[in-house]
């Protein structure tokens, strides 16, 4: 982050804006919104702020601006169209200590005014951090449509009865896991409705009905992550990835997604690579019967789709013994996310009529693969974890009847802004990866639908080298 987002409470406390036009106007606006005392140093003022001035409503100093003007102020914002009179504002009001925004030159900010959706009490900012203000006005605008103005009636009825939650529930834990039932329960859908009065009084029987003390019972999302672009994620992942208490993540998880679970949740890594474990299988069932039975709601984020390769059947098969309840959400796998944006469709009317996707290692560590059902025509052969066994893989094809220069892929980091694809066939494709240093993640896919990849490429990452076929 180039910016640390927070709200400053700036209601009755001096401010200071440095210019007299339009542009400066919006910016007093803003801040007598927010409660401010507004003083206004300009030689001239736009009429709106000239009429402000007669009413009262600002302070004016008809005046050049000066380096003493900055002094015991909360915040200063300069909104001339003089860039050296701005510079000297930011200039002046850093060696202050003071907080100084620049209008449209964020180098010479300090903190930067964002979009905002207002829904009082409930405030949503929006900042590209000075990259782009037209595109964080646009999100604004189209937050404005999801958020209904009922929400800020909703946090105020929340806020009357804070002190009385707080007494009945002691932990924090306690108290979220009530607010969330009540926020995501009929008690909202009344006030959403318009009937306030009925809202109120469901809100005060759920508090003086609440059971202090009674541990929750505890659940495990088995949740698919895709193959690391976190727009592929599903909307019911993104609910549960923000409902759990704790995330267990595998190494297949990118950072991207893993920012979507709640900031606040215990967050254990369980990866593992291949014939290294930081924590084994069963560990990773015990670790998870063992929280869903502290009454904790536990995300277990897996890469691509959890029954995919991903032992999903595995885990739930030892909830399932345990009594823990559990919910089972599908993500979109390596297979068909990375041959998508590497531009290689699996199937293809001119090219294959099946596709049969296979794991390039087993339990035990070993390549043993039923090498004559994947040497079939027109089929394409996705292979996940195959970098390791690449040159084995590739050899056994042939030996089993497939043709040297039948085209093979292997996309390392697929629909990651990491992405590369290499290009080559059988005989070729072990040599060009093992010269282009490639790590997992990676998927492998052979069939004559690769030759398509060079047409219908159209995912551009931003650091990318591409391998040409050879």
């Amino acid at each position: 982050m180039k910016f640390l987002p927070m709200f400053m409470r700036i209601k009755d406390r001096p401010c200071l804006v440095v210019g007299g036009g339009d542009v400066a106007a919006r910016k007093v606006a803003l801040l007598q919104r927010a409660g401010a005392h507004v003083t206004v140093v300009a030689p001239a003022l736009c009429e709106m702020l000239m009429q402000q001035s007669k009413d009262g409503q600002v302070t004016h100093q008809q005046a050049a601006f000066a380096p003493a003007d900055v002094t015991d102020y909360a915040l200063v914002i300069a909104a001339t169209d003089d860039a050296a009179v701005n510079q000297r504002v930011s200039i002046a009001t850093q060696e202050r200590g003071v907080p100084v925004n620049v209008v449209d030159q964020p180098k010479l900010c300090t903190f930067i005014m964002p979009s905002i959706v207002d829904r009082s009490p409930v405030l949503i900012a929006v900042s590209s951090s000075g990259a782009s203000p037209v595109l964080a006005r646009l999100l604004r605008a189209r937050l404005e449509t999801f958020v209904p103005a009922a929400y800020g009636r909703l946090a105020a009825l929340v806020e009357k009865f804070r002190t009385q939650v707080k007494v009945r529930f002691k932990t924090t834990n306690e108290r979220r896991i009530f607010w969330e039932k009540i926020l995501q329960g009929p008690v909202a859908e009344m006030l959403f409705a318009g009937q306030e009065k009925a809202a109120y009084a469901a809100l005060e029987h759920a508090v003086q009905n609440a059971s202090a003390g009674e541990q929750a019972t505890g659940e495990v999302y088995v949740v698919g992550g895709g193959p690391g672009d976190p727009d592929l994620l599903t909307f019911r992942a993104l609910r549960l990835m923000q409902q759990a208490d704790v995330v267990l993540y595998d190494r297949l998880i990118t950072q991207e997604v893993l920012d979507l679970t709640r900031r606040d949740a215990e967050r254990i890594y369980v990866g593992k690579r291949r014939n290294y474990h930081t924590v084994r299988q069963d560990e990773i069932h015990e670790l998870m019967v063992r929280l869903a039975k502290q009454g904790k709601r536990v995300l277990r984020l897996k890469g691509g789709d959890p029954f995919m390769f991903g032992r999903g059947g595995e885990e739930i098969d030892t909830l399932a013994e345990e009594g823990i309840p559990f919910q089972v959400v599908p993500g979109i796998t390596a297979a068909t996310g990375c041959a998508a944006y590497a531009g290689i469709p699996l199937t293809h009317r001119d090219c294959a009529q099946s596709c049969i996707f296979v794991t390039g290692h087993l339990k035990d560590g070993s390549i043993n693969l039923n090498w004559d059902t994947l040497v079939q025509p027109q089929q394409t052969v996705v292979i996940y974890m195959g970098l390791k066994g690449l040159q084995i893989l590739c050899r056994e094809l042939m030996t089993h009847g497939m043709a040297g220069n039948m085209p093979a892929a292997l996309v390392e980091q697929g629909t990651t802004p990491r992405q590369r694809v290499f290009i080559g066939n059988l005989e070729t494709l072990p040599n060009i990866v093992k010269a282009a240093d490639v790590h997992a993640p990676t998927l492998v896919i052979v069939g004559e639908v690769v030759r398509l990849q060079e047409k219908l490429a159209w995912f551009e990452p931003m650091t990318t080298s591409n391998a040409n076929p050879t």
